[in-house]
């Protein structure tokens, strides 16, 4: 029933997500600390793997089951944390129409052009804020356009609302430590992805408006989420294809903008920047518009022609 077997890796996903709820939530009272505390960190990993399941499942649905779809759609809503039907008008209509330019509601320099912890921690709250009304009216929009997805984006928002409510009602620290704080890293963690992978890289480039992470442990927990170029280029090709199309398109992106120690970059980037002036990022965005500004600077203007 799926369409591209490499997405058994995706229903695994799903099954060890929903395991680890069902197992925290029954024995984690009883589990010792040093038992609990990688299984808690486990969930938290897993919450990250939900935020890239759902990405992927909204730019290439897995199953050829009309029926399966929408059951999918409705579990990543509620480990997601939030209706997968946003990712229409703000991912996939705006993001990338719009790679990380002006009219781009997630673009990563809209108050600063500046890339460091601060920057990095605060993006997700200033990217969410641009982003609520968007899906507000692409929701009520629906109505007019078809009440069929009108129903099945309802359907999204009634089994996240009762996911939430009824975790709360049975347990509501349980819910806290297992269901919402989970959802929340999920959320919180796409965006952190989408600063790094387009921050201070040059958005009017078709090769360099991403930044890629390559690691192959990397891209396995993340199902290949890394190769962020290649799915700008062919958004609609399926995640498993996505190495092979990075490789072939390699010697045409900045190798600035290839990084195969995720791990590393972080720590140069936002922690060693802060006292070591060389591990700053450079941005290709500013250093494009300063090229383009000193070309121009001693063109006279059309008054000045007159």
């Amino acid at each position: 029933m799926l369409k591209y077997q490499a997405d058994l890796r995706t229903v695994c996903f799903m099954m060890i997500t929903t395991g680890l709820l069902v197992l925290l939530w029954l024995l984690g009272p009883t589990l010792n600390w040093l038992a609990w505390i990688p299984l808690y960190i486990l969930q938290l990993v897993m919450a990250v793997c939900v935020s890239v399941m759902t990405h992927n499942h909204k730019h290439l649905q897995m199953w050829k089951s009309k029926f399966m779809n929408i059951m999918t759609d409705n579990w990543l809503t509620m480990f997601y944390g939030f209706p997968v039907f946003a990712w229409e008008p703000t991912h996939m209509n705006n993001h990338h129409a719009h790679i990380n330019t002006d009219e781009d509601y997630t673009r990563t320099y809209r108050y600063t052009e500046k890339n460091n912890l601060f920057t990095l921690l605060t993006y997700p709250s200033v990217s969410s804020r641009f982003q609520l009304k968007p899906v507000i009216d692409f929701f009520i929009s629906r109505w007019q356009i078809s009440k069929q997805k009108f129903f099945f984006n309802s359907l999204q928002l009634i089994c996240l609302i009762a996911f939430i409510v009824i975790a709360l009602i049975l347990d509501w620290k349980k819910a806290l430590v297992y269901v919402i704080i989970p959802q929340q890293i999920s959320v919180y963690s796409v965006l952190i992805f989408n600063y790094i992978q387009h921050v201070h890289a040059d958005e009017e480039t078709q090769y360099n408006n991403s930044r890629n992470m390559t690691g192959t442990l990397l891209n396995f927990v993340l199902i290949n989420n890394g190769f962020h170029t290649a799915h700008h280029i062919s958004p609609g090709l399926h995640w498993s294809k996505l190495k092979e199309k990075h490789y072939k398109l390699a010697d045409k992106i900045d190798p600035s903008l290839n990084e195969s120690n995720f791990g590393w970059f972080l720590v140069r980037t936002y922690i060693l920047s802060a006292f070591i002036p060389k591990y700053r990022s450079k941005s290709m965005r500013l250093e494009r518009i300063s090229k383009q500004e000193k070309g121009t600077e001693n063109v006279p203007t059309s008054g000045q022609l007159a």
